[in-house]
């Protein structure tokens, strides 16, 4: 009953990384989900993207605590074509639920850039939570980094229609 309680009553809050101290522990999340724990990428999963001036690292927060990441930047200016990746969440903040308010906040964000759609490749795994929050597959089933994905999308202007 304890833990019932605690869960109602945890804050979560997701913001984007911007101090060198935020986006030090927003890498670290990735590479603790990614390298240690899932063995997806050898060393690092920091890409190019991790350089672009208009990536928006995002860092998700249980009360005060980091605990997730996800990833956001323009694939496409002209088509508004926004990416979403590096969605992960530290293994014992996973009873949380934190998925659903990483990829809300991600969508709200590419959307209120002037974002068009957003496109992600999601872990089979995750392809219900994606489907429940709006998004669709698009595409066959691919292989990256050796694990099946499901190329998934979401218009980020229906809202706003």
């Amino acid at each position: 009953m304890s833990d019932l309680r605690t869960h109602r009553r945890s804050r979560v809050e997701c913001r984007p990384a911007v101090t060198p101290e935020e986006l030090e522990t927003h890498y670290r999340i990735r590479h603790e989900v990614f390298v240690e724990e899932q063995q997806l990428f050898t060393g690092t999963d920091r890409d190019q993207h991790d350089d672009d001036p208009d990536v928006v690292h995002v860092l998700a927060y249980l009360n005060s605590d980091p605990v997730g990441t996800v990833r956001l930047f323009p694939l496409d200016r002209e088509d508004r074509l926004w990416q979403g990746d590096r969605l992960a969440v530290v293994r014992s903040a996973r009873i949380h639920g934190l998925g659903r308010p990483l990829v809300r906040f991600a969508v709200a964000t590419a959307g209120a850039r002037n974002g068009r759609e957003m496109v992600a490749h999601i872990q089979l795994q995750n392809v219900a939570l994606f489907e429940r929050l709006g998004w669709h597959k698009y595409g066959e089933v691919e292989i990256y980094v050796g694990v099946h994905h499901q190329p998934m999308a979401i218009d980020l202007q229906a809202g706003r229609r």
